[in-house]
């Protein structure tokens, strides 16, 4: 059986954190850290079990299957429900919010420090114009230009980030503030809430295939070695990227004393980098997250392009579907950074949800075998909670089903009321289907050896 060695497992945690890691994260946890304040480690800790752990457990999920989620989502829920979901989850981390994102981040963070407030519209329509327009065209003809840069941009930005990094805790920006806002009540679970805003669970459905086939190109075929692979690995990348959030975090927590409360992180980046490091380090952040963002665009507008080709029988070409991808995100972009965020929660409360559980379910697949009805009914309560969640973090509040959900579900009112309904709809799942072919789950698993 072939196995890989530490160094190759090395080098495959480095190229999941690379993927992984894009600069529109760099925003999230600055803002928790000014947020939280002095209820920072529990915030922290929730955001890391979304923004890191379940992203994890999403590349496991797939290896453990092959690299055939798709088919596996297909067989124990629905085909139309795969079908449904991967369109919502590539339009997610695609031209609704995700593409977005990185024009208004590089925005953010290289541009608008430049303009006075009246330039402000202007400037922006101009910048992200520019940035999806290279896009478009870097996006038309995918070639290695976009991985090459983008391995020489991630150890720029890693490397900048530490020097920022040593500097925050050698040098802080001040003391660590009050808590504030959402976090005075229960920190650890508006931190759990903040990591959605990662997409990055979301994005490794698309990841873990990539990964699992990366991994059989080096020789390894049986999915309980590709399983240990990726878990290896994934702790690599994960390690990392907790690194990276909670050095991120801390630089926001002490940050209130001396700058207030920012707008949203990528402001707040900002300024603590020119506090710290003056014009030329701003300028120079600027930069690398400006290249970062581009080839993070590039990439997803790419998956979104190929993704909807296929799904589409071919029948839109990949060119007029990338033009839309980019035409749409330029538009949305220019709602501003702060306004994109507050417009992307709600959705991101409602779906979110529904994916955690899958990939939960899928990890004790063995444990179900064919029962069916178990990820049916668990998806269909937590679809019909997280639903309502959403809607009440968008303001479209339901007096009376508040009011009765508020009594009898556990954790309604901190928007996570589908926790409870989600074990409720898989164990009467479980009890209502029964187990009527219990090898179906050994050959679907035994099907990715030889895949």
């Amino acid at each position: 059986m072939k196995t890989l060695s530490k160094k190759e497992i090395l080098s495959l945690g480095l190229m999941m954190f690379s993927i992984f890691f894009g600069a529109g994260n760099l925003i999230f946890p600055p803002a928790l850290g000014q947020e939280a304040g002095t209820s920072f480690v529990p915030a922290i800790i929730g955001f890391l079990c979304t923004g890191v752990g379940m992203p994890l457990l999403g590349v496991v999920a797939i290896a453990m299957k092959g690299g055939k989620y798709t088919e596996f989502i297909e067989r124990y829920v629905h085909p139309k429900f795969a079908l449904a979901l991967l369109s919502v989850l590539y339009l997610t981390i695609g031209p609704l919010f995700a593409i977005p994102r990185t024009g208004a981040v590089s925005f953010e963070v290289g541009i608008r420090p430049f303009l006075g407030p009246d330039s402000l519209l202007t400037g922006q329509a101009m910048y992200t114009g520019v940035f999806f327009v290279v896009t478009y065209f870097l996006a038309l003809n995918p070639s290695k230009l976009v991985a090459r840069v983008g391995n020489i941009l991630t150890p720029a930005l890693l490397i900048f980030l530490v020097v920022l990094f040593v500097k925050s805790f050698v040098s802080p920006l001040g003391d660590i503030g009050p808590v504030t806002g959402a976090y005075v009540e229960n920190p650890y679970l508006q931190g759990v809430q903040n990591g959605y805003l990662t997409m990055d669970l979301l994005a490794s459905l698309a990841i873990g295939a990539l990964v699992v086939n990366t991994i059989r190109l080096s020789g390894v075929e049986e999915n309980r070695e590709i399983g240990k692979v990726c878990i290896m690995s994934g702790v690599i990348a994960m390690v990392l990227m907790s690194g990276v959030y909670i050095s991120l975090g801390y630089l926001g927590a002490t940050s209130a004393a001396v700058m207030g409360h920012s707008a949203n992180g990528g402001v707040l980046l900002t300024e603590a980098t020119h506090i710290l490091f003056g014009s030329m380090g701003t300028a120079l952040l600027a930069l690398i997250i400006a290249l970062a963002c581009l080839t993070t665009s590039c990439g997803m507008a790419s998956a979104f392009a190929w993704y909807f080709h296929e799904a589409f029988g071919q029948k839109i070409s990949y060119q007029r579907l990338l033009f839309f991808a980019t035409l749409f995100s330029f538009a949305v972009s220019n709602v501003g950074l702060t306004e994109l965020i507050r417009i992307s929660v709600p959705f991101l409360i409602a779906i979110y949800p529904v994916v955690i559980v899958l990939v939960v379910l899928s990890l004790f697949s063995s444990v179900f075998g064919s029962r069916r009805g178990a990820y049916r009914w668990g998806i269909a309560f937590t679809l019909a909670f997280s639903i309502f969640d959403g809607l009440n973090a968008a303001g479209l509040q339901i007096a009376f089903v508040n009011d009765l959900f508020s009594r009898y579900i556990p954790l309604y009112a901190a928007n996570f009321g589908w926790v409870v309904p989600a074990v409720v709809g898989t164990l009467l799942g479980c009890i209502t289907s029964g187990n009527t072919s219990g090898e179906l789950t050994e050959d679907f698993e035994d099907s990715g050896k030889t895949a």
